[in-house]
């Protein structure tokens, strides 16, 4: 029997289901392990030192389940953990695997979008303080001005299923027209966060038209095929079965139930304790 190497998905919660959903209409015949950290979510509002060693267990565990490679599909796990992963734990204990980010492929081509050179980012706390998108994106588009606004409330809405609620329609018009007035040149808003998505009707309702609103699923995916055609020797290693696990570290059946909403299709999870 063929050993499974499934390609690891992380996310503090559930928001990773909405990239994962995304690499799995690019890349359908890979095998893929789900794991969703919803005992400890959010990762926002914790601090650097507990992102990393939460996020460093759910990176080991994943490697002990046989993936080679594993997306950090949560910008607050991507800001807060994964440099430190890649340069310092991967060369001592893992240096033939490799853990990969939202951040950087977003900031690859998020000024792209914008006309005036103006963007907006929305993210949780923790990744607005990482300075994060501030950096990579200065890497590639210099000429672009980043304006960032951290949205706390948002992902405790959608976490407790009130993402369609009137009552979120306050707290989202009020971090847009934050944002909006650190320029009136904003005509690009990244949604620094998966979870956020499922935000998107209300968050278009409350921006001007011409202001694009940019997702990060299918921008990681196409990111992650462009990283395995450039590096066979990884792709090689992942196994095609067409194979789908999910695992949490809460509720199967909370789990479960909100994968409808972020998957579009309900899993059977399993539970496990980091």
């Amino acid at each position: 029997m063929i050993a499974s190497s499934p390609i690891g998905i992380f996310d503090s919660g559930y928001g990773g289901l909405t990239v994962l959903k995304e690499i799995k209409k690019v890349l359908p015949r890979y095998d893929y392990l789900y794991l969703g950290d919803n005992a400890r979510s959010p990762y926002g509002p914790r601090s650097f030192e507990t992102v990393y060693d939460y996020t460093l267990q759910s990176v080991k565990w994943l490697f002990a389940q046989g993936c080679p490679l594993i997306i950090l599909a949560c910008n607050t796990a991507s800001a807060k953990a994964l440099r430190t992963i890649q340069q310092k734990y991967l060369p001592e204990f893992a240096a033939e695997k490799r853990v990969l980010g939202v951040i950087r492929p977003t900031a690859e081509i998020i000024g792209n979008y914008s006309s005036t050179k103006n963007t907006g980012v929305l993210g949780t706390k923790g990744t607005i303080q990482s300075e994060s998108y501030l950096i990579e994106i200065a890497h590639f588009f210099p000429e672009v001005k980043v304006h960032q606004h951290a949205c706390p409330m948002w992902v405790p809405l959608v976490e407790n299923n009130e993402y369609a609620s009137d009552g979120a329609d306050y707290f989202i018009k009020k971090d847009i027209d934050i944002l909006l007035k650190n320029s009136p040149e904003i005509d690009t808003v990244l949604l620094a966060c998966t979870h956020y998505p499922l935000l998107l009707k209300k968050i278009k309702k409350y921006l001007p038209e011409n202001i694009k609103v940019i997702s990060q699923g299918p921008i990681v995916a196409s990111g992650l095929v462009d990283y395995l055609k450039r590096h066979p020797e990884m792709e090689n290693r992942c196994s095609k079965r067409n194979q789908l696990q999910f695992f949490t570290t809460d509720s199967v059946t909370d789990f479960d139930k909100h994968s409808l909403i972020f998957f579009g299709e309900k899993v059977a999870s399993s539970h496990v304790d980091l």
